[in-house]
């Protein structure tokens, strides 16, 4: 009973504790009487009262208690109607009483807890409300006798037990912000306490408020945004509802101060009426704001430690910061977006929070920053709308600060900033939304290209080994890149607006987006705004070298008017990043009229409404370098004070008083701050100093003191920063935020559709693939490669996308040469290096992916890609029938199965030694040595693992598809696939060219099969690559005088192309049977010796396309091609075969081949070679030709245009002729045979006819 680790009632072992029954209920009421008056029983002070007789001895608690012992049987069946109050006050006054001893005192905080944990008092319950705050009037102001520790310490712990129960109840939401506020607070004084006492008490009074909180904090979604909040900005603190307890309760526990400045005693009545109203209405708003700001108070930094990399917090005390930071992030994760929907909770967030979050995140211990960056990471997540300004000041001054070593940061401190980068950069949007809304705003820096920066700078690894450092900024440069290519598919399409183009001037500082929430509208203003920020920032450099120069280039730009005025000068001083401010100032102080205009225009941009005169100072100078003359200095001042003047009239009676108190500010921030000024000015100096300047008039002491100690605490920065670089945050530049905050543009919310990537990848990929690209060369772990590798492919995927070609050309040729397959290697140096490691076999998976992918936007690198491809073939790990397969033949050859290694290229020569690799512990490295050990045997043969590791090999590259590279080339564009053919022809231009070795041909064969593949599958656009084809096909025919494979496959290969194309493309039958005029230039040794071969093509070419054929010079090349023939032995019947077939019963004799299949018929009837049945079919086939002269002849007499019909009449006059001449010259043949021939051929009716 009353264990201080009592399960809650949703507890996950004993599970939801079920609401006792009226009768249960009685029993266990008197169970708690029964024990509180046994634990009274013992004790000597409460014992005697039971001795006695008389009842009138009886103590009042003791007798309250035997009262309600008599009375609860007698309510068995109307407890809901019983006043819980009635029940509660005997076991309520033991709490509050000082003489009763710790013992007693936490046997009824136990039984109060148990009433409070079985749920009996609920929401039906009668006066609910106000037995709930009995209870904790009674808890809160608990009196008890300390006879030992560790029984204190008991009860310390069952206060705060019975504490969290009433804020779990189901009656917690009749509790009153004055009632959750003195909950808060003895939680709190119980955490103070138990400081100085057991350790076990400090954990559970920690664990204890920290619950508190989230149970707070968790009714925020409950709790209407309309609900009032606290009026002009009362503090419960002041109202008396914490710290109203006296201290020297719970044995002189001292109260943590929350800092809330108390209630001013002008205040009205009417807001006094309405805040005692909000104290005892329901908690919501108001308690809240309090114990929020009293957690960031917490926070506060002491007037003598000064928080920065110089100085350790942790010798300090990071406890108390880690304690109020772990609150604080609880309840942001609660609470969430709808802290954004409560004003009073925002603004605490937006200054006080997150300022002391860009102290603390420049702590040395690694712990307080690690949970900054958590609160700023949830803080991002939940509100970023409402932290714009906020969270681009601790990018800039926090986490970008501390990444670098220079600034002074210890290695875990990089670490963690590092990671809280990674963190930031994983999240979807992040990227895409620190580039709209800070990259392309002139008034912020360049967030999201600092960052790309930044993380590219740290992923290098210089001079020293990679390291986790190196290893978390490439997770983050991979996460933003893969972020970005997972979303530039779903980008919205929206039309472009010329940014870039300026007819004439306009003011740029005018600027305004008409609708943030429409993609339509803020898109193109943000892409403008970026062009207009990178002219400013060249501007400013031209500015900071000659403010003259500068100023005419701008107007060149048309972002100065060509004749300057001063509100466009003072705006581009205003709002332009970069410049130099001793020169604004400068030019500010000075006396010529312009730039007295100017001074007074520059004045003007700034809203000083609601501030002090110190805040409006700070936010005033915080933009130049104050001069160092008194009479610049003068001109400055006196602008300022005119402007604050006008804003603020209701301070002062006129400007001269606010021109004398800012000079005076001046002067005390320069005698506090200055170091050599001994004797300090006080506070009662300036207040003498400053007497009757308001109009002959004292200004209030108070506000004098106010000003005096600002300036004393936090100087006022006199030489601002230059805009670049990382400053820390001062209370100044703090306030300059705050002011920026309120008139800045709001936060744009970007979703996966914003096309805005192109811009950001622009900035994004080169540093990305330089710092991938290193990582990639000298990391050993897997994991940490595959990571490049996932980054790699993010990128060619954007770069195809956006088609960013050389991108995509330069991460390509990169990737080619982490291969090893373009360092020049012996074969087994090659096979080593290839294979020894994961790194080179990566490369080559990632180089054939994107080829596979993106090859529709590779250009240049595809000379690299081919390089590694004949690598490949040349250390016999590429699939034997590559070519085909990529030409898309059918025949059973193209299914390629390695039933076992190819053990001829792994035969080793004793007098070619292969040099040992500089890794020689794996299999590979193993097989290095056997291939350069000394042995009497002249070959080698491979080991069962050496074999086992080329055929490894084989499968990783088998994974590769190339083949598909070249089959699916048919896709590419008209640009890539004519680069690619141009690196194939390259590659075999350097192999072709006055080489005899055998392996150099070979490789120039490959190259020639993959090009005549890649022609036959682009037979659609032949016209793109023909060109180049068929000029590289004729120089190897016309190179080589001897006969070799680079020739067959040449001659082959274009009879091939002219074969599979004249079916398709009749447009280019006449360009493709003229390139075969190729093989009648050939060589007379390479032409004899591929005559047959040649010709049985031929013979092929003339049976499938003999109908595609029509033009008389396509005829002509093909009919050639026949009639060399009729002289070689072997290929002489191919030829006739394929002559045959043209004119065998007039199949496909036309007009326009006519004549040159009866003169190819003469040539074979003529020949010697073969049998003279051949001459007899030649005389055959020319006497039957006559059909088709006769059919001609009728079909021309019937043509109704006389001039065509003349025209055939002519033509079969001379074809007449040609058929007479050849069988003349067969005539005069002796042989015996054809002279037995001529006697049937004399009396043939149809020469009767047609002769004359």
């Amino acid at each position: 009973m009353g264990d201080v680790t009592t399960q809650s009632r949703n507890n996950g072992f004993i599970g939801e504790i079920i609401k006792p029954s009226r009768g249960a209920f009685t029993c266990m009421i008197n169970s708690e009487i029964v024990a509180v008056l046994a634990v009274m029983r013992r004790n000597v002070r409460w014992g005697v009262h039971y001795v006695a007789d008389d009842d009138h001895l009886e103590h009042s608690l003791i007798h309250s208690l035997k009262e309600l012992r008599r009375k609860i049987f007698s309510w068995q069946h109307q407890w809901q109607n019983v006043d819980p109050v009635v029940y509660l006050q005997p076991f309520l006054d033991v709490i509050q009483s000082d003489e009763t001893g710790a013992p007693i005192t936490g046997v009824a905080l136990s039984s109060i807890y148990k009433i409070l944990t079985i749920d009996v008092l609920d929401l039906d319950i009668v006066n609910v409300r106000v037995a709930m705050h009995m209870i904790i009037d009674a808890v809160t102001s608990c009196r008890f006798e300390v006879t030992d520790p560790a029984s204190e310490e008991v009860v310390l712990m069952k206060i705060l037990q019975v504490l969290l129960a009433c804020m779990k109840s189901k009656a917690a939401t009749r509790l009153s912000n004055k009632h959750v506020c003195m909950i808060a607070n003895t939680c709190f004084r119980i955490v103070h306490q138990a400081s100085s006492k057991g350790e076990l008490l400090q954990r559970i009074a920690r664990h204890t408020i920290h619950e508190l909180v989230r149970c707070i904090f968790s009714h925020l979604p409950k709790i209407c945004s309309t609900e009032h909040e606290m009026v002009n900005g009362s503090s419960l603190v002041a109202s008396g509802v914490v710290g109203t307890q006296n201290e020297n309760h719970m044995n002189g526990s001292t109260l943590l101060k929350s800092g809330n400045v108390g209630i001013d005693e002008s205040e009205n009545k009417e807001d006094a009426q309405n805040g005692e109203i909000l104290i005892m209405a329901p908690f919501g708003i108001p308690c809240m704001v309090e114990i929020f700001q009293f957690l960031c108070s917490l926070l506060k930094v002491t007037e003598n430690i000064d928080i920065g990399p110089k100085s350790n917090m942790i010798v300090h005390d990071e406890d108390v910061p880690l304690f109020a930071l772990g609150l604080i992030n609880s309840a942001i994760e609660l609470g969430g977006s709808l802290f954004s929907k409560h004003p009073k909770l925002l603004a605490v967030i937006q200054d006080e929070l997150f300022y002391n979050l860009m102290q603390f995140g420049l702590s040395m211990s690694p712990l307080i920053l690690s949970t900054v960056c958590s609160i700023v990471l949830n803080l991002y997540y939940h509100l970023r709308t409402e932290l714009k300004v906020q969270l681009e000041a601790f990018i800039s001054c926090v986490l970008l600060k501390l990444v670098q070593s220079k600034h002074g940061s210890s290695y875990q401190q990089q670490e963690v900033a590092m990671e809280a980068l990674v963190d930031l950069c994983s999240q979807q949007m992040f990227v895409a939304e620190m580039y709209a809304n800070f990259d392309c705003d002139i008034t912020y820096s360049n967030v999201f290209e600092d960052i790309a920066y930044m993380l590219s700078k740290s992923a290098f690894p210089v001079n020293e080994p990679l390291a986790a450092m190196h290893i978390l900024a490439l997770n983050g440069l991979v996460s933003m890149i893969k972020g970005m290519a997972k979303r530039t598919c779903n980008e919205l399409s929206i039309s472009e607006e010329d940014s870039t183009n300026y007819e004439g001037y306009e003011a740029f500082w005018t600027f305004k987006c008409l609708n943030y929430n429409d993609p339509s509208s803020w898109i193109p203003f943000v892409r403008k705004m970026k062009h207009i920020k990178r002219n400013l920032a060249i501007g400013a450099d031209h500015f900071n070298r000659d403010p003259k120069k500068g100023l005419e280039f701008l107007q060149g730009i048309h972002l100065l008017p060509d004749k300057l005025d001063p509100e466009s000068v003072a705006s581009f001083f205003r709002y332009t990043n970069g410049l130099d401010k001793n020169l604004i100032g400068d030019f500010l102080g000075n006396h010529g009229e312009f730039c007295v205009h100017v001074l007074h225009e520059f004045s003007r941009t700034f809203d000083f409404h609601d501030m002090t005169l110190d805040s409006a100072l700070r936010v005033f100078l915080g933009t130049f370098r104050l001069p160092g003359e008194s009479q610049k200095i003068q001109r400055v001042i006196e602008a300022f004070a005119e402007r604050y003047y006008e804003q603020s009239s209701h301070i002062f009676c006129d400007r001269d008083a606010a021109l004398l108190l800012s000079y005076s500010l001046i002067m005390l921030n320069t005698d506090q701050h200055n170091a050599q000024v001994k004797k300090k000015m006080t506070e009662e100096d300036f207040i003498r100093n400053n007497r009757l300047i308001n109009g002959g008039k004292d200004l209030p002491r108070k506000y004098l003191s106010e000003l005096y100690h600002s300036i004393c605490e936090n100087e006022i920065q006199m030489i601002p920063g230059q805009g670049a670089g990382f400053p820390t945050m001062t209370l100044s530049r703090w306030i300059n935020v705050i002011y920026r905050s309120k008139e800045s543009a709001p936060f744009i919310l970007c979703d996966s559709r914003v096309p805005l990537y192109h811009d950001m990848f622009v900035i994004l990929s080169g540093p990305t693939i330089a710092a991938v690209s290193v990582v990639f060369d000298q990391a050993e772990q897997e994991n940490v490669l595959q990571t490049c590798i996932d980054g790699f492919l993010a990128i060619a995927k954007i770069s195809t996308h956006y088609r960013f070609g050389d991108i995509l050309d330069d991460l390509v040729v990169s990737l080619c040469k982490f291969t090893t397959l373009l360092t020049p290697l012996s074969f087994e140096d090659a096979i080593i290096s290839f294979g020894d490691g994961p790194r080179a076999r990566m490369a080559t998976t990632t180089v054939f992916t994107i080829a596979n992918r993106y090859g529709d936007c590779i250009h240049s690198s595809w000379r690299s890609i081919f390089d590694c491809v004949l690598s490949l073939h040349k250390l016999r790990l590429l699939p034997p029938c590559l070519a085909n397969d990529a030409a898309g033949e059918t025949d059973s050859s193209s299914d390629y199965v390695w039933s076992k290694p190819d053990t001829s290229s792994l035969l080793i020569s004793r007098t070619t030694p292969a040099a040992i690799p500089r890794r020689s512990f794996s299999l590979f490295g193993r097989f290095s040595q056997l291939l350069s050990s000394e042995v009497e045997e002249p070959l080698l043969h491979p080991t069962h693992e050496q074999l086992a590791a080329q055929q490894f090999l084989r499968e990783i590259v088998l994974k590769c598809h190339i083949d598909n590279i070249f089959m699916d080339s048919k896709f590419l564009q008209a640009e890539s696939l004519l680069q690619l053919v141009e690196a194939i022809i390259l590659a075999t231009v350097q192999f072709s060219k006055g080489s005899d070795i055998i392996e150099d041909e070979d490789s120039a064969v490959f190259c020639l099969e993959l090009l005549i593949s890649i022609t036959l599958n682009n037979r659609d656009r032949i016209l793109i690559i023909w060109k180049n084809v068929y000029k590289f096909i004729s120089d190897i025919v016309q190179q080589k005088a001897m006969p070799c494979a680079l020739v067959e496959k040449a001659v082959f290969g274009l009879l091939k192309i002219c074969q599979r194309l004249l079916p398709y493309k009749e447009n280019l039958t006449d360009e493709l049977l003229k390139s075969m005029q190729l093989i009648l230039r050939l060589d007379a040794q390479v032409a004899d010796a591929y005559c047959e071969p040649i010709t049985q093509e031929v013979m092929r070419l003339v049976k499938a396309n003999a109908s595609h054929i029509r033009s008389h010079s396509g005829w002509h090349t093909t009919i050639s091609l026949l009639c060399i023939t009729a002289q070689h032995p072997e290929a002489s019947e191919f030829g006739f075969e394929a002559l045959a077939f043209i004119m065998f019963e007039g199949a496909h004799l036309l007009p326009s081949n006519y004549v040159l299949c009866v003169d190819a018929a003469r040539e074979f009837a003529e020949s010697w070679v073969g049998e003279i049945d051949r001459s007899i079919s030649s005389l055959e086939m020319m006497a039957s030709s006559v059909v088709c002269l006769v059919r001609w002849s009728y079909e021309a007499k019937n043509t109704v245009n006389e001039e065509a019909a003349m025209k055939v009449s002519k033509d079969l006059g001379e074809m007449w002729l040609r058929l007479l001449q050849a069988l003349k010259v067969v005539c005069l043949d002796q042989r015996e045979e054809k002279l037995h021939w001529r006697a049937p051929l004399k009396n043939t009716r149809k020469w009767k006819v047609h002769l004359f």
